[in-house]
């Protein structure tokens, strides 16, 4: 028997059924359309296998409190029809069998903890900046979870003193996400991403934001790994920005090691969350 493991995002769903240590033997793509026809097709990939338990991985916010009235729930999703979906409830109603949840972030950094760029070490910290920002993290060994999961995507930042963007976020405008998100940039810049791969103003923009929101995390978590993926973080020329300016930041009040091996790319890569969520599945038979 496998699992089975859902990395549903705002855009579309991956479902996968697999092996608890994370190998893929079957994978799929849907595109995110309303509720009710999305999880109709979820189930029939599902139904094909006999699988012992899911580990989902939900783009949010989404309520993971075991005693919420709503836990289970996506919440306050700006994804309008979305919003106050019972997505666990729904599941069970076709799954008998043992459902894991929690926010695509935090199974991403469970991934990589367990088989990707921060195997082998006790913490680390996943953060996707692309449509929107989120970030999941591993300390001793568990996916950090308090009153709910961290929301490190909506943190305020200082201002670049040349930027007059009002922001992108619907809930406060210019926070972490509302000014370095993908449809921020685009909105900024009057492009997609892709299409400013050569603009170096573009990026160190956004490197001078990530950095910012990197500090805070350093200073408030102290990982052992930062991993940045998502689409935004595909454009590799970030990544020596973000380490330039970190360093000017952090300005040798605490200990970070070499930064090109401290804050990475996925080595996971897009399966980062996939992965994840079949190894939050396997955890519910241990």
């Amino acid at each position: 028997m496998y699992y089975g493991g859902i990395e549903a995002g705002g855009t579309k769903f991956v479902c996968a059924i697999g092996e608890e240590d994370g190998r893929i033997i079957e994978r799929i793509e849907l595109t995110t359309l309303t509720p009710d026809e999305t999880i109709q097709q979820v189930v029939e990939f599902f139904q094909k296998e006999d699988i012992k338990a899911i580990g989902v991985g939900s783009f949010g916010p989404i309520d993971i409190n075991v005693k919420s009235n709503t836990y289970g729930y996506i919440t306050t999703t700006p994804k309008v029809s979305w919003a106050n979906y019972p997505f666990l409830h729904a599941l069970k109603q076709h799954f008998n069998i043992p459902i894991a949840f929690n926010t695509d972030v935090n199974v991403a950094a469970l991934g990589e903890a367990t088989l990707g760029a921060a195997r082998g070490l006790e913490s680390c910290l996943y953060i996707t900046v692309g449509t929107g920002i989120g970030a999941g993290a591993v300390v001793n060994g568990k996916i950090l979870q308090g009153l709910s999961h961290p929301e490190m995507g909506h943190i305020l930042l200082r201002r670049h003193k040349e930027d007059q963007y009002i922001g992108k976020c619907p809930y406060h405008k210019d926070c972490f996400e509302g000014l370095t998100a993908g449809p921020a940039i685009e909105e900024r810049w009057g492009k997609k991403g892709i299409e400013l791969a050569e603009d170096d103003k573009v990026w160190e923009l956004a490197a001078y934001y990530i950095a910012q929101a990197l500090m805070q995390y350093i200073l408030i978590l102290s990982p052992e790994r930062i991993i940045l993926g998502g689409g935004v973080m595909k454009q590799s020329q970030l990544f020596p920005f973000i380490h330039e300016k970190i360093a000017a930041l952090i300005n040798k009040y605490v200990y970070i090691p070499p930064l090109t091996e401290y804050i990475v790319p996925p080595e996971l890569g897009d399966n980062a969350g996939i992965i994840g969520a079949l190894i939050l599945a396997g955890k519910m038979e241990q």
